[in-house]
């Protein structure tokens, strides 16, 4: 913990601009989907999770990826909303190089749109609007402490407006010596925009993200609780309220555990045997931010299942972000080692 606590304060001093940011703000916000579906089904981020047979994981933290992952291949496919929809893939692969690698592409397509002019006149042409980022993902492990770095490269292109911009995750993970408890930090989208959407323009900042999570798998059941505290940059997530009381406006702000709450992420997940999963798990930002006060529904809830056949593994995640309705996202993960049966192992026995 006192390693973590001094990264903290070193990312603080490295990256202060960053430091203030939140979403909303910045440019290439599809940086911060939830890539899979068993991320979607535990709040919609989790940085801890030990399970080396879910390459997704190092998504989210890249320290997550180990040797076990070596080719392995998964495939994300988000139904937004509005025709929108976006996705994720990557690749694990052996190098004689030290550590570990893989490769992934992140994607959001936001559909086809009709062109027209200032005066709202249709020309009767189209455009479509899509965001890419390349994941190149590296690890490496010291006994019971586990780093990566996450490498992204990035195309952002709306209609004839095309922006690049590069960004990078850096992770450290500390496992604890039964292997059940895991403790990581990350810092997320430490970049810059290389290029503007249009001549002249100013440099738009990027959505930095600073997180740290812990995950506990119960010894005698098998039950793993997992929470992430997000968006440590900046403490208050919150706006103020504004409420009329006659002829006054009287501004109302949250209270101390509010606050609190807004950065914390929290997911559960129950494992009856190795080839079937159950998830849920709860995002205060998101249920404060999308509610309606006469309606509150399960706005920021999040719930999903995970089952395993053969070399296939088959995630299903549920998001509710509005009444409107909730957000489905798949993945399917396939293992591409000949001798697969034999390299499935229990996650607790992975780490050395």
């Amino acid at each position: 913990m006192r390693k973590l606590i001094i990264l903290i304060a070193l990312l603080a001093f490295i990256f202060p601009k960053a430091f203030g940011q939140i979403g909303g703000e910045n440019t290439y916000e599809f940086l911060n989907l939830a890539n899979s579906a068993r991320m979607a089904a535990l709040g919609g981020n989790q940085i801890a999770i030990n399970d080396s047979t879910d390459l997704n994981v190092s998504y989210n933290n890249p320290s997550l990826l180990r040797p076990d992952m070596k080719n392995m291949l998964n495939v994300n496919y988000v139904d937004y909303f509005a025709g929108v929809n976006y996705g994720y893939a990557a690749y694990s692969f052996g190098t004689p190089l030290p550590g570990n690698f893989a490769v992934g592409m992140h994607y959001i397509n936001y559909g086809n749109f009709i062109e027209a002019l200032e005066n709202g006149e249709k020309t009767g042409a189209t455009f479509t609007a899509a965001e890419y980022a390349l994941n190149l993902i590296w690890s490496h492990q010291y006994k019971r402490l586990s780093y990566g770095i996450n490498l992204k490269p990035i195309l952002s292109s709306y209609e004839t407006y095309q922006s690049v911009g590069i960004a990078a995750d850096l992770g450290v993970s500390l496992f604890s010596k039964n292997k059940l408890t895991v403790t990581s930090l990350v810092a997320r989208n430490i970049g810059t925009q290389i290029t503007t959407y249009y001549d002249g323009a100013e440099r738009e900042s990027i959505p930095f993200d600073l997180q740290i999570g812990i995950s506990q798998k119960l010894q005698h059941a098998p039950i793993r609780f997992a929470a992430t505290m997000q968006h440590l940059q900046k403490w208050d997530l919150s706006q103020p309220k504004e409420e009329k009381t006659g002829t006054s406006v009287v501004i109302t702000e949250d209270s101390f555990g509010n606050k609190l709450m807004r950065h914390l992420v929290l997911g559960v997940e129950l494992l009856p045997s190795p080839n079937f999963t159950i998830r849920a798990g709860y995002n205060h930002q998101v249920r404060q931010e999308l509610r309606l006060d006469e309606r509150m529904s399960t706005v920021g809830f999040t719930w999903g299942f995970g089952f395993r056949i053969s070399r296939f593994h088959i995630n299903y995640g549920s998001a509710r972000y509005h009444l409107a309705g909730s957000s489905s996202l798949i993945s399917i993960a396939l293992n591409l080692n000949e001798d697969f049966k034999r390299t499935v192992v229990r996650e607790e026995e992975v780490v050395e």
